[in-house]
């Protein structure tokens, strides 16, 4: 049987917070399979952030063990595990983090860039990936020529650019308005079946459950059974 993308066994993370001790996540305990679509629900402040950037080695459990693709994080090095998220991780935010001073289209381009890709060779995977999404005529135009909705499509393109093998996206309809948000839930909904990519959408938003494979609830930082 293959490895899981992504295991998580027993992991706790917690951090300071002037004098209090925040218990982050309680020992959370989950696999993502390939091509799966992993809804996690769950209040703000339940740790659901924190569980994405745990997974994604971009910061570390006090304790237990994450492993990528059969490896433990632990055991990777941090060069290795840098371009392990540059090639086989993306990830789509609330806010979109698109780079102000680029266009669409280099936004898009710029991961394909940082991983030496030529410059001609990157703009045109790009635009086929903005076409994708129906955001062609886009191409050009900076973020703040493009509506909330275009810019998280923007986001979205620049996260599959290279084909990620797993798709992490923190609470992506948070900052869109109802049909924006749909549409957003409708591309993320076709992704394992048309790129074969796994997904694991973090969100308070409980109408989120309907759109994923499989749905978990995190409370005060556990995976409720």
């Amino acid at each position: 049987m293959a490895a899981p993308l992504v295991s998580l066994r027993d992991v706790h993370r917690s951090y300071a917070r002037g004098n209090e001790v925040v218990n982050a996540l309680r020992g959370v305990s989950f696999d993502v399979g390939a091509a799966e679509f992993v809804v996690i629900s769950g209040p703000s402040g339940s740790g659901k952030s924190t569980l994405l950037h745990v997974m994604a080695g971009l910061d570390r459990p006090n304790a237990g063990e994450v492993s990528l693709e059969g490896t433990p994080i632990s055991q990777m090095p941090d060069d290795e595990l840098t371009l392990y998220r540059r090639r086989r991780l993306g990830f789509i935010f609330q806010f979109f983090h698109l780079l102000p001073t680029l266009s669409a289209v280099d936004n898009v381009a710029l991961p394909l860039l940082l991983d030496g890709k030529p410059p001609r060779d990157a703009e045109l995977v790009a635009r086929q990936r903005l076409d994708s999404l129906g955001l062609g005529p886009r191409a050009g135009h900076r973020p703040r020529e493009l509506s909330g909705g275009e810019q998280q499509r923007v986001a979205i393109a620049r996260a599959l650019v290279t084909e990620p093998a797993l798709l992490l996206a923190d609470e992506p309809t948070g900052n869109l308005d109802s049909a924006a948000g749909a549409e957003v839930y409708r591309i993320l909904s076709g992704l394992p079946d048309t790129l074969g990519t796994a997904i694991v959408m973090v969100t308070h938003d409980p109408g989120a459950i309907a759109h994923g494979t499989r749905s978990l609830r995190m409370v005060d930082g556990a995976i409720e059974s």
